[in-house]
């Protein structure tokens, strides 16, 4: 099986054991039988979306990738690739709810904030929290949390991760 994955996905395919893969940007330029790519991209061939916003989201990935090796990964060797990364690890299994009210610009972002534990409103919030691609397009002008989005940061999942939560625990 010829399989095609995004470099946003590599880290994941790699992490789940699959050494045969090819990585484009564009998955349907090249022939392939499975294309491994975040969720919100589309191509012509078979593919399989995952999402890797957050620490459960990069967890269930890998899992769901490691199915296709014919050597499944279990939960405990999933949890390892989290000890170097301690934003990461800690909010993995975590529930945290805090009383903290923000408006957030973006999907993905949306996904972040709502596993970090904060509550997403539209009115009466304490931060507005937007990608830095949409600074431009922000209506408000204070308490506003800029997160960089999938082109201005690692392509590492995990570091992906560490940078953003790290900028939300400023704000705990």
């Amino acid at each position: 099986m010829k399989i095609i994955t995004t470099p946003m996905c590599e880290e994941i395919v790699r992490l789940a054991g699959i050494t045969d893969y090819v990585v484009n940007k564009f998955p349907d330029e090249e022939e392939g039988d499975l294309a491994i790519l975040l969720s919100e991209s589309k191509v012509e061939m078979d593919a399989l979306p995952i999402k890797i916003n957050t620490p459960k989201q990069v967890f269930e990935s890998i899992r769901k990738v490691s199915k296709i090796t014919g050597n499944e990964l279990s939960d405990m060797d999933v949890q390892a690739f989290f000890e170097e990364y301690p934003l990461a690890k800690k909010y993995l299994f975590s529930d945290f709810k805090r009383n903290v009210n923000v408006k957030v610009y973006s999907e993905f972002l949306k996904d972040i904030v709502s596993d970090f534990g904060f509550n997403i409103v539209s009115d009466n919030f304490d931060y507005v929290i937007y990608p830095d691609y949409l600074k431009d397009t922000v209506k408000e002008t204070e308490n506003l949390v800029e997160i960089p989005s999938h082109n201005c940061i690692s392509k590492n999942p995990f570091e992906k991760i560490e940078v953003r939560y790290a900028i939300l625990e400023t704000l705990i």
